[in-house]
This record gives C-alpha cells, structure tokens and sequence, in this order.
C-alpha cells in the first residue's frame, strides 16, 4: 500500500509514480539508449569535401553569398536570412566552393548547397577568446544570435532569434529548457549535458537575459539520472536561479507542448505558441549554440550526431561539421551490417527515412539510425479499436482522421483539427492494423492546405 513504503525499491518505484508528465495519451517504446549513452563524444577527423546546403532551418533558403571558385574561411557568413523566419549559413570549414548544386536533404527538402573541398592545410580556425557579455543589452544578444545562424537543434530547426523576439504587450514567465530526448536511440543531449553541463547552463543564462522570465525550469526525463543529478550539483555550487525537474518517462514528452503540461501545467490553445501561454522553450543542444555563440563568437558550423542501430557495428556521438557526408560517419563509426535495411535521420518515431548517404548534415540532424533487415507486418482493415485515438497526446480521433484523408476528405479533416497532429507517431505505434496513420496526417495537412 502507498502508506507502507519500506524498501528503497518501493521509494524509488512511489516517485517515479509522482514525477510530472502530460496526462492525454503518450507511449513507451523501447528507449534503445544503452547503445550510445555510455558513448563520450568523439571528434570526427576533416573530411575532405563538404555539401552545405542553403535550407537548414524552418522558413526560407538563405541568400548566397559566395560564387563558384571563391575560398571560404571557417566561420565565414557565406549565406544570409532572406526573409524573418530564415537563418544564416556560415562556413564549417576553409576552402574552396567547386560546385554550386541542387541537393535533396533527408527530409526531402530540394534546395541549392555549396560543394566545398576543405584545405587539408588549415581546414579550421580557432574559437577559445571568451568574450564578455553580461552588460550587453538583450537587443545586442538577440542579434548576435541572428548573426550567428543559430536555430533548434533539437530537429525542428526553428530559428532561435525568432523564438526569443519577445513581442511588446508579452512577457515571459517562464523559459523552459528542453532535456528530454525522448526519442528512441537518441543520446546526444544526454552526452551535452554531461560532458558540457558549464556552458549548458550559461547558454541557459544568456537567453534568460534576452527574454527575461521570472522562472528558469529544465526537464530532464528519469532516465537520464546523472545528468539530472549533474546539473543540479552545479546549479547549486553556482547558485543559478534555474530548477530542475525530473519527468516520468514517457513519450513524446519532448514535444514542447507535451512539455509545457509536464512542467508548467499549462495547455497551448490550438494554433498558438508557448509565448501564449507565456513560456519560451529552448533545446539543451540550442543553449550550448546560444553559449558559443555569444562566449567564443562560434556560429552554428557543427553539432553532436548520435549514430547507432543494430546494423552499425560502432555506436558513437560524434561532433561533426555540418554538411559532412552521412558516409563519413558510418565510415568513422565502423561501416554497416550486411542486414542493414534502412538508414533513419533523427529518430524512429519522428525522423525521416532516406537511402542516399551522400547527403550532409545538417543543424537539425540530431542522429543517423540504421537499422536492420526485419521481417514486414501485413497490413490489414481498421477493427476499430481505439487504441490510436488513447494514445494521441493532442486529443485526436486518427483512425477517423485516416479515413476522410483516404476519401478525400480533406476540409472536413482540417474542421477536425488535423492541423494539431504532431505527427509523433503514437498511433501507427499502437495499431494492431499496421495502418499508415501519421503518413496520412502529412498527405491530408498537404492537401488540406490547397
């Protein structure tokens, strides 16, 4: 019974039972985190040539700013925002642009890239002058975040300066940083928050300068113990107006909206954003780029890539530069199976399946899965079972959903909320049928948008 707790066992299993999470829905799937999370980060040598694409935020394509033939310096601007809701592009690396090509990212996003052969001489410069910032106004900051080409590395790739452009007549009451990684197989926040958890938490500092909020919160799923412990050791030894709070386990609590109910009990109405409801949230990835962007003056020209699945014969995290060829870290981790069957960018839940790995990386490209040869389910009629609809985190009637989008019913759809899928993948995860329930969802918010 819950008033006779006695072993530590019991304690432990009572708080789990405690731990905040969102209420509707969610699933457990198998975390697959023990392949890589013992894994530190490792370095990937220069590669040789890279493939910098101008499309690697949410919004527009970047405006070049380099020709075929011209030499590039590493941390150079070579592309710029077009437009509000777009990001700057700078170089990974020095060297020259051979080639200015058409590109399909792993995303199937279709966009322009630099082809650069790296200067196997000086193929970096240096970012270790920690530059003073505390007395720059929250305008200065905010536009070195912009200069800077920094956007969410969590996957989304929504462009930071945006998110942190406070509006007049709003104001934040609480920023709220994201540790969650609740997708399977992925490890490398875990890894950034354990082996980078200083500038972690001063990143965290810098865009509470910005926005200033009231409160500083990061959740930090239960599953990631000794970083939860880890921060808190360090926030208390600098005494940091930051608190962390352990979440159930459970996904997709990664989700800022998920993550929102989990840690401010606050629901973000249909069509609006966590500034309504009068929250920021962050990424730990995006605080340590906020960190090295306004400390070291480092734009974002690399990021932590987990590499794992049962058909990679090494599981790594591995520090790349962005446009390294996604051969390049299977080759550096080891090559592939002969039972390898499908290559996945971010996770098996959210991330996009794609067969080419001579395409980059890019600032969203949190991990490369691959996977093994598995035996296909068959797909079969609905049977009506609900269980799609009980595990929608958003509230939704999918299989109903499913069947307008099949019958091309695509208005009658959209009045029924489908623009509120996450696409996070619950109900495919859970239908006895096998149906293709998320593919659906893109196919009628594609449509239904016409």
């Amino acid at each position: 019974m819950i008033g006779d707790i006695s072993t530590s066992h019991e304690k432990e299993l009572f708080n789990m039972y405690k731990m905040p999470t969102f209420r509707k829905g969610g699933i457990h799937p198998d975390g697959m985190k023990q392949l890589s999370q013992h894994q530190s980060v490792e370095t990937l040598p220069f590669p040789t040539e890279l493939i910098v694409p101008f499309s690697q935020h949410l919004g527009s394509p970047a405006t070049p700013l380099k020709e075929k033939g011209e030499t590039i310096t590493m941390g150079e601007k070579i592309g710029v925002a077009s437009s509000f809701i777009s990001a700057d592009i700078h170089a990974p690396l020095s060297g020259v642009i051979t080639e200015i090509r058409e590109v399909t990212l792993m995303n199937s996003i279709t966009c322009n890239a630099y082809v650069v052969k790296v200067d196997e001489e000086q193929p970096n410069g240096e970012f270790t002058t920690h530059y003073p910032y505390k007395e720059l106004s929250s305008n200065t900051l905010l536009t070195m975040v912009k200069d800077l080409g920094i956007v969410g590395t969590g996957g989304a790739t929504f462009p930071t300066h945006v998110k942190l452009s406070v509006p007049k007549g709003k104001h934040v009451e609480t920023l709220v940083i994201n540790g969650v990684e609740c997708e399977p197989y992925l490890t490398s926040d875990h890894r950034l928050m354990l082996e980078k958890g200083d500038e972690v938490l001063e990143g965290i500092l810098i865009a509470a300068q910005i926005v200033q909020p009231k409160k500083i919160i990061i959740g930090i799923e239960n599953n990631k113990k000794d970083a939860i412990k880890q921060l808190k050791k360090k926030i208390a030894e600098k005494g940091y107006p930051i608190h962390v709070v352990a979440l159930k386990v459970k996904y997709p609590q990664g989700d800022e909206k998920q993550l929102l109910k989990a840690t401010i009990h606050r629901e973000i109405p249909s069509g609006k954003l966590p500034l309504d409801v009068g929250a920021v949230v962050l990424n730990v990835g995006t605080s340590f780029a906020i960190y090295e962007a306004i400390v070291l003056h480092k734009p974002l020209i690399d990021r932590i890539v987990t590499v794992t699945g049962k058909a990679i014969h090494e599981k790594k995290n591995v520090r790349v530069p962005i446009g390294t060829k996604i051969e390049c870290l299977i080759s550096y981790c080891g090559g592939v199976s002969e039972t390898r069957e499908k290559m996945v960018a971010g996770g098996p839940m959210m991330g996009f399946a794609f067969y080419n790995d001579q395409i980059p990386v890019i600032k969203g490209t949190s991990g490369i899965l691959l996977l093994p040869k598995r035996k296909r389910a068959t797909q079969t009629a609905c049977i009506s079972c609900g269980k799609c609809i009980a595990v929608c985190p958003m509230g939704l009637q999918p299989t109903r959903l499913y069947r307008l989008i099949e019958h091309g019913e695509y208005e009658m759809a959209m009045k029924l909320n489908l623009m509120d899928c996450k696409e996070c993948g619950c109900c495919s995860f859970s239908c006895p049928a096998q149906l293709p329930l998320v593919h659906g969802m893109k196919l009628g918010k594609k449509l239904g948008r016409k």
